[in-house]
């Protein structure tokens, strides 16, 4: 068996797929992408389709080794998450070959669900009681939102009481059987950070999320003794390497995300990393289906596993939607909250090809939002 054909597709509204083609028919697909840099990480996938062209897809280890290491200058996002896309479609031929699912591949499941949360926000802590209050009532048992909105360096009163009233409105709607968790975003200095995580621990918040810019990786020790919440971080991560240093200032989650971190291969082995240090792995995705079917793979298989999140119905998806690029939506039917394993082969996820196609003739050209504060100077969004 060999690789005769790699396409890539750039579909609404910020994902990029990737195709991977054998003489024997067989079909694998990946999700390389970098939210906002589609377009560079489509280039990356391009050139190193020149060497897995002519391959044995399933010497998946031996590629992940060349493709990462077999240019001089190594390492970064778009190359990462380039391999992360090729990766996810090697493993989904993989488990087409034999005829079962990648977490079969991987050495069999851990467990039979996968708990997943809802997205419901939190730029603004208006509406917020209504939005957690709709994905309780959908059968989600936890769900995330942003912990600020723009936020100056040193950060004022109010600001710091509009956090604080977003984990109060959550933690009411949501009673003590119930999760949320706060994502900082990176918008939230070291010094705000240190401010405002004591004030949150009555509110007993799941995890914050990046309570720090990777930037400030040093500043994670003072964090981390700052408060009794758990730390989690990971998804401008992209290697094990990268992980170390959080891992051994005591993070308690770890975040990679599959299309960013070197695919399966490489968040299986973070994952394991993590383990050593007692820390859980929440996989990052606001993604699409595959993404989502490679996070799943890894998770039924992986003991230290945490919680999942996704994009179904994720206020960045304007133009087109995670369901409408799957010509099958039972692998991604919720029951109560969580996501059952299934034992359909490779990766699990049936691709609709029309849709595929038909959406990359539009493309998108998605890029964040660049914010500024009062003054004029650039804030992180």
């Amino acid at each position: 068996m060999k690789i005769t054909r790699i396409e890539t597709f750039l579909a609404p509204p910020r994902w990029l797929f990737a195709r991977v083609e054998t003489d024997d028919g067989v079909v694998g697909w990946g999700e390389p992408v970098v939210e906002g840099r589609a377009e560079p990480v489509r280039a990356a996938t391009e050139v190193l389709a020149e060497y897995l062209v002519g391959q044995d897809p399933l010497r998946i280890e031996d590629h992940w080794q060349v493709m990462t290491k077999g240019g001089f200058y190594r390492g970064g996002p778009v190359l990462s998450s380039a391999v992360a896309g090729l990766d996810q479609a090697l493993w989904d031929i993989k488990g087409k070959v034999y005829g079962q699912p990648v977490y079969q591949l991987l050495g069999g499941p851990v467990r039979d669900s996968i708990r997943a949360y809802a997205w419901v926000g939190g730029d603004q802590p208006t509406e917020i009681r209504e939005a957690v209050a709709a994905q309780v009532e959908a059968g989600f048992t936890a769900v995330k939102m942003n912990g600020s909105g723009r936020m100056a360096p040193l950060a004022t009163r109010a600001d710091v009481r509009e956090c604080l009233l977003r984990a109060e409105a959550a933690r009411e709607v949501l009673g003590d059987t119930r999760d949320f968790a706060l994502d900082f975003h990176g918008r939230v200095s070291p010094a705000n950070a240190r401010r405002i995580l004591p004030l949150l621990a009555d509110y007993a918040p799941l995890f914050v999320e990046e309570p720090v810019l990777s930037d400030h990786l040093h500043c994670l020790p003072d964090l981390v003794t700052a408060s009794n919440i758990p730390l989690a971080l990971g998804e401008r991560l992209f290697s094990r390497r990268e992980f170390l240093a959080p891992l051994q200032a005591g993070i308690a989650v770890v975040q990679p995300d599959i299309s960013h971190a070197g695919g399966i291969s490489e968040l299986r082995r973070i994952a394991a990393l993590a383990e050593v240090y007692g820390a859980q792995i929440a996989p990052h995705c606001p993604l699409g289906p595959v993404a989502l079917a490679a996070s799943l793979q890894v998770a039924f298989t992986t003991p230290n596993f945490l919680i999942q999140e996704q994009s179904i119905g994720i206020h960045y998806n304007k133009e087109a939607d995670l369901l409408d690029y799957v010509a099958d939506a039972e692998p991604f039917r919720f029951v109560a909250g969580s996501l059952v394993r299934t034992e359909r082969p490779g990766l699990g996820v049936e691709v609709d090809e029309a849709a595929i196609r038909a959406a990359a003739s539009r493309g998108h050209t998605w890029r964040n939002p660049v914010w500024r504060h009062d003054d004029g100077s650039f804030a992180e969004w």
